[in-house]
């Protein structure tokens, strides 16, 4: 069988199970399995492939089939242009919190030229004269704070999570992107003791009784913990927006991730604690998707 009628027959195969992305995800296993890139797979289509391989493709082929998420089985996300490994104890990154790093980094720059105007030089990238730090809480895969990071490598970063297993991953990611991040286990800011400048995170978000309908690739494979907010699924807003202070220092900002009809009831929780001013991110889709609170 040729790379062309592989790629064809586990197209249908996708299609056939349901898989919307059945092309992408057909020519993603292919390219892992075989270690093909387009160029190649244009080159060489009408060659056979390797009988060990076709072996091994349609084994994963049959797994996207089952539902389960490319990205499981791939063994990686792509986020903010890298690769992050991810497991069934991670969520997978979405592009959307993509917007959630962005608008940090827009706000730590801003923040650098503010300090370099008033001091009149360029600081260096030793963390331990760095003037801001920033914490991600609920890193999971780490993918925000190593994203940070990477392109802010003069700033201190601290990532934060629950799950012992997630920070293994995580520490696994920042490892191998060369990213400076110190990880710590706890219950949100339960084992924080530092200030920082920047808080950023992206909670669990999704009310516990919608979660019983999300996708079978959301529900069976996202960890729980990652997903559930609770029964309105603000209980994580609360609990950070009342911990937080404490750990914000005077001038910075909080940023979370909210689901796209949660930006009026989040904006009250913080402005209720004491927070503000407030304001509201769109993502791509002129969704709400990133709220920014000022302390």
């Amino acid at each position: 069988m040729t790379y062309r009628e592989a790629k064809h027959l586990a197209q249908e195969q996708l299609l056939a199970a349901g898989i919307e992305e059945a092309a992408y995800d057909s020519f993603a296993l292919l390219s892992d399995v075989c270690e093909l890139d387009r160029t190649r797979y244009l080159l060489e289509m009408d060659q056979p492939v390797p009988a060990g391989q076709l072996d091994i493709y349609f084994k994963a082929v049959a797994e996207r089939a089952g539902h389960v998420p490319l990205q499981h089985i791939l063994g990686k996300a792509y986020f903010c242009g890298h690769a992050f490994r991810v497991t069934s104890d991670t969520l997978i990154p979405r592009p959307e919190t993509e917007l959630l790093v962005q608008e940090a980094i827009r706000i730590i720059r801003g923040k650098y030229r503010e300090t370099d105007a008033v001091q009149g030089s360029s600081r260096g990238k030793d963390c331990h004269r760095s003037p801001l730090s920033v914490l991600d809480m609920c890193t999971g895969s780490g993918c925000i704070a190593i994203s940070i990071a990477l392109e802010c490598p003069q700033v201190c970063i601290t990532a934060c999570d629950l799950s012992e297993d997630a920070l293994a991953v995580a520490e696994e990611n920042a490892s191998s992107l060369q990213a400076g991040v110190l990880f710590i286990r706890g219950d949100l800011f339960g084992a924080v003791e530092d200030t920082f400048d920047v808080i950023v995170s992206n909670p669990p978000y999704i009310p516990t009784k919608v979660i019983g309908t999300l996708s079978e690739e959301v529900r069976l494979f996202d960890p729980r913990m990652a997903l559930d907010g609770g029964e309105d699924g603000l209980r994580f807003y609360r609990r950070i927006a009342a911990e937080a202070k404490e750990h914000l220092a005077a001038g910075g900002v909080l940023l979370m991730e909210i689901g796209a009809d949660q930006a009026a009831t989040v904006s009250e929780i913080l402005i209720s604690a004491g927070y503000g001013p407030v304001s509201v991110r769109k993502d791509l889709a002129g969704l709400d998707r990133v709220i920014l609170a000022g302390r």
